[in-house]
């Protein structure tokens, strides 16, 4: 039997019991399989802060059954969904990956493929009118499911899985999708079972809950303190002394004015974030305007930026393997090149999260050497 390469893409903020399923839902589904994942670092799609190192998700997604990590560049990870997902399928069709596998609440991927041709083939009305529902106050999946004349409701992994075949179409990439059916909402921080949202593990960590029964026994030792007070205090500095905030990805619109405005009535993130919330800055967009802000990411040297080289982060005896034979045509694409705007916002996204965690990742970065586990885990 041929080996399948199943490829997925991970933030694992934090690595928890439902990513625990996810891996082995796949080597369910595909006995004879390699896993190729794309990894996420340090600052998220949705603006967050990792609560584990790039370093530390790499090892844990080796532990748990992953044969190949891959990095998903600071300048994608921390952009729309979209660009996310667009970058991600594209790293695993550079590794001939046969499917993608991702989570979605759904699990209807027939409704899923008509979202996406009809965006594709309606695309300046469909735009207009998300834009049109926005301006009424609508939030962006509810906008989107009424811009698609759907009934049904659009969650967090449905967009994501949107986003991850609107770039195979578009692409007229080989890679197929397959999903696995969500076992909680992402957006409800009250459950209480074995597998719950990364986003209620979070809010229960915030509340300093025990969360050691949602994650694997591994995980918690890698959990990072974060010192947001700090992270707040340099957040400003920018605001109050860069004289044009609007050369920053994100900033658009004549925002940097209210943020200018705003950012002496504020003492924290939170405080900063809920007074900059509008009907068309919604909550995830404003982290990731302020996290382009903080790392410096500029729209001039967002547009220059390419998919220049692939990162290896970490593999296993059988994902080294695998790697070796594409690196037999591909070889260059491996090569990280530290000349490069890519790596430079790497480094920066690594000092940043350095600084408010107290960590030491810049090593990782500056070595550039792959974590190695030699025994498969079975």
């Amino acid at each position: 039997m041929k080996m399948q390469i199943i490829g997925i893409v991970c933030e694992y903020n934090p690595f928890h019991n439902g990513h625990l399923y996810h891996l082995k839902k796949i080597k369910e589904l595909f006995p004879n399989s390699l896993i190729v994942l794309v990894l996420n670092g340090y600052f998220l799609e949705r603006g967050e802060i990792s609560l584990i190192s790039k370093k530390d998700k790499t090892f844990l997604s080796l532990l748990y059954g992953v044969d190949l990590v891959l990095e998903l560049p600071f300048v994608f990870g921390s952009q729309s969904a979209d660009v996310f997902a667009n970058k991600s399928i594209t790293i695993l069709e550079e590794l001939n990956c046969d499917y993608v596998v991702f989570g979605s609440e759904s699990n209807d991927l027939e409704t899923l493929w008509q979202f996406v041709n009809y965006t594709i083939n309606n695309s300046k009305e469909y735009n207009y009118n998300v834009k049109k529902y926005l301006k009424e106050g609508l939030n962006y999946p509810t906008a989107l499911a009424k811009a698609l004349n759907s009934n049904i409701t659009i969650k967090a992994n449905d967009l994501l899985a949107i986003s991850y075949l609107k770039s195979i179409k578009l692409n007229n990439f080989k890679i197929k999708p397959l999903c696995i059916k969500r076992t909680n909402d992402y957006l409800d921080t009250s459950l209480d079972d074995y597998i719950v949202s990364a986003s209620n593990i979070r809010e229960r960590r915030k509340k300093k809950e025990d969360i050691s029964k949602y994650l694997p026994k591994e995980v918690l030792k890698y959990l990072k303190d974060m010192d947001l007070e700090l992270l707040f205090n340099i957040l400003k500095y920018k605001i109050m002394t860069d004289k044009d905030l609007s050369i920053y990805l994100d900033v658009d619109e004549g925002i940097e004015n209210r943020l200018k405005k705003v950012i002496n009535e504020c003492n924290d993130l939170d405080t900063l974030i809920m007074k900059m919330k509008t009907r068309r800055y919604t909550y995830n967009k404003i982290r990731r305007m302020l996290i382009h802000i903080l790392i410096g990411l500029t729209k001039e040297d967002n547009k220059k930026i390419e998919l220049e080289y692939i990162r290896v982060l970490g593999f296993n005896n059988k994902g080294v393997e695998y790697l070796n034979k594409i690196k037999k045509k591909k070889k260059e694409l491996f090569k990280v090149n530290k000349k490069t705007l890519l790596y430079s916002y790497e480094l920066k996204s690594a000092y940043l999260y350095d600084l408010i965690t107290k960590d030491n990742n810049i090593l990782f970065e500056n070595n550039n050497k792959p974590i190695i586990k030699m025994s498969i885990f079975k």
